[in-house]
């Protein structure tokens, strides 16, 4: 007889209860990322990746203060819809470079990216380029693991924005 273990995780004295327990999490809904320029990273996100704009707004306030923690907020959002159907909220903050932006590295503490599985990585780099953005490195196979043979390389976007491209091994 096979039994359920459920698996506690002890973290400097607390103690958290399995995904299951509470936190009810049923999906992801989207990725978001903070830009310096709106219109540089809809251009980024539907010229060179393919995206579809979908919606653009603003908003601000003590509403936009008492969900994000910001000060003195307004931010210009856009929703971008990839051919799938994910979306990708960029969201152009009135004080934006007052916090700061992303470091370029990959393994920099805190930066993060976005893998997209495309049909064609050669095609896939050469429109992000013509589109005046650049590969970070070249496209090489995952020599081993369960994607052995899937091609993958980092492209950069505008404000450092990382995106994994990974072209699975042809069938």
């Amino acid at each position: 007889m096979v039994g359920i273990v459920r698996l506690r995780t002890i973290w400097i004295g607390r103690t958290f209860p399995s995904m299951t327990d509470a936190v009810n999490v049923s999906t992801v809904d989207h990725t978001g990322f903070a830009v310096s320029s709106l219109d540089a990273a809809i251009q980024f996100w539907t010229e060179a990746l393919g995206f579809t704009l979908e919606r653009q707004s603003e908003m601000g306030g003590d509403f936009l203060h008492q969900v994000t923690g910001a000060v003195d907020p307004s931010v210009k959002t856009a929703i971008v819809v990839a051919p799938d159907g994910y979306m990708v909220e960029l969201l152009q903050y009135s004080n934006g470079f007052q916090n700061g932006s992303v470091p370029d590295s990959a393994g920099s503490i805190g930066a993060a990216h976005l893998a997209l599985t495309v049909k064609d990585m050669n095609a896939a780099i050469a429109r992000v380029e013509a589109a005046g953005w650049k590969a970070k490195g070249r496209p090489l196979p995952i020599t081993g693991g369960p994607r052995k043979g899937t091609f993958v390389a980092y492209v950069s976007g505008p404000d450092h924005v990382t995106i994994e491209l990974m072209q699975p091994p042809a069938c």
